[in-house]
């Protein structure tokens, strides 16, 4: 039955192709010929014949100019409106993140490798829970809008794991969950006869790097990687997190049964974490040379203080300079800036963030005094706290 609505369908959209293209095809030649004709049967030109027959080319091409408007109209409106169900289906798959949560900026872009697509294979998320801050930045095997479904799989497990579970491996367990569901749905729909995945089967192939990060009041940062790059801290520059050995992508390999979070750093006020996918350091210009995203997050965050917006559109600018506009895979960056003050002010004063520059190391093993009451005023950019 499906099948066959499905074929009455694109029937229907043959059939209306067709009738435009006779449209647009046969009224300049039909107005063609009737100039034609009327040039042939009427009397030699005059004086008083003149100004009768320019007045009937003008009203012929008048209404041919009409009649070709509404015909093309018609497909600009349907598109118009496909492209706002698209735009709007794309936001809520992934949508845009809040300016600030607890004390922490946040802002994320993509780029996408589908003309005209805010979603690809890239996917991210950053939610407050009562366990701390969560992000997710995670990366589907493929790349484009063929990806979308494992996207969709992964962040709707997240957005509900993200506040179930008390543990970020328990968070872990449930996205791996969701995307061996998927992939099963995917196989069954594919495939009606096979009871699974085959091994020549595309989704048996298909995997997702992901890397889930937990800021805590002080500023502790905790993790569980699968297989995704590591983050890059700001602070006096970049430099990318080390952190233990990461686990296999979600969907090449069960996760082990002793999955444990993983405190890689701590993120002091005014310092920032970079989460990004693969996409953007395997960029390369015409002569193939990879993409330097250390000096770009370097550059982009010159100043005081860090803008994760700002470090976000210079990275882009920088990327799209270097590959010439030719991206080949998604690119996703999140970036986390701290806010918060570093000891709490009496009622109605205000303190700013210093730079990473100014600010003096704290030892290994001590916390800074005060840093787990903090609370932050002003807009994502903005660098007034209180």
């Amino acid at each position: 039955m499906i099948r066959a609505k499905a074929a009455v369908r694109a029937r229907a959209a043959i059939r209306t192709r067709v009738w435009r293209g006779t449209v647009v095809l046969g009224l300049p030649g039909l107005w063609l010929l009737v100039v034609v004709g009327w040039e042939l049967i009427s009397p030699p030109v005059s004086d008083g014949a003149i100004a009768p027959r320019l007045l009937f080319c003008g009203v012929l091409l008048a209404l041919t100019g009409c009649v070709l408007a509404g015909v093309r109209m018609g497909p600009l409106r349907e598109l118009r409106q496909v492209r706002e169900v698209a735009y709007a289906a794309q936001r809520v798959l992934l949508r845009p993140l809040p300016a600030r949560i607890d004390g922490l900026s946040v802002a994320a872009g993509q780029l996408s490798v589908s003309r005209g697509a805010m979603v690809g294979g890239d996917l991210y998320e950053a939610l407050s829970t009562a366990h701390g801050v969560r992000l997710v930045i995670g990366d589907v095997r493929g790349h484009g809008l063929g990806a979308i479904g494992a996207v969709a799989a992964v962040l709707g497990s997240f957005r509900e794991a993200a506040h179930d579970e008390p543990e970020l491996a328990g968070v872990a367990r449930r996205l791996e969950r969701a995307l061996e569901r998927h992939l099963r749905e995917r196989a069954r729909t594919e495939h009606p006869s096979a009871g699974g995945p085959e091994p020549d089967h595309p989704s048996a192939e298909e995997f997702v790097t992901i890397l889930l990060l937990e800021v805590d009041a002080e500023g502790e940062v905790s993790a569980v990687n699968c297989g995704h790059p590591w983050p890059y801290r700001l602070g006096r520059d970049a430099r990318q997190l080390s952190g233990a050995e990461p686990l296999p992508p979600l969907g090449t390999f069960p996760l082990p049964a002793g999955v444990a979070a993983h405190r890689c750093t701590r993120l002091l006020p005014g310092e920032a974490l970079v989460l990004h996918t693969d996409g953007a350091t395997d960029a390369r210009d015409a002569a193939g040379r990879f993409f330097r995203l250390d000096e770009a997050l370097s550059d982009a965050a010159r100043g005081s203080p860090i803008s994760p917006a700002s470090v976000i559109h210079g990275v882009h600018r920088a990327l799209l300079r270097h590959t010439g506009g030719r991206l080949t895979d998604d690119v996703a960056l999140l970036v986390l800036h701290n806010d918060r003050c570093r000891t709490p002010d009496p009622p109605g004063t205000m303190c700013a963030v210093r730079p990473a520059t100014e600010r003096r190391a704290v030892p290994a093993g001590r916390t800074a005094p005060g840093a787990g009451r903090r609370t932050v005023r002003g807009g994502a950019d903005g660098p007034a706290a209180s």
